[in-house]
């Protein structure tokens, strides 16, 4: 893969994984709170990793299966498209 798709790739997951610990706190806090969707959208825009990470150090959203179901899923989907852009050499290792 290209330096720029695994730099962005890292950014993301790092993003997504913070969002998560975010609202962990600021719901320990009773604070304002990051809206489900965009905590789903960072997994949806290559973040799943980071996501599954979170849900998992943080135990945050892990009753929930909008997340606990969801959340995997994307990532299976985002690693079946990889390895069909790979597979089709649209993706280069």
């Amino acid at each position: 893969m290209g330096n720029g798709l695994l730099i962005y790739l890292a950014v993301i997951n790092l993003a997504a994984f913070l969002l998560y610990g975010i609202d962990k706190l600021k719901a320990q806090r009773g604070a304002w709170r990051i809206s489900e969707a965009t905590l789903l959208l960072s997994a949806l825009v290559g973040g799943s990793v980071g996501a599954l990470l979170g849900m998992k150090l943080f135990r945050h959203k892990t009753l929930h299966p909008k997340f606990t179901i969801g959340v995997p899923a994307i990532l299976i989907l985002q690693i079946a498209l990889v390895g069909m852009l790979i597979f089709r050499g649209l993706l280069p290792l």
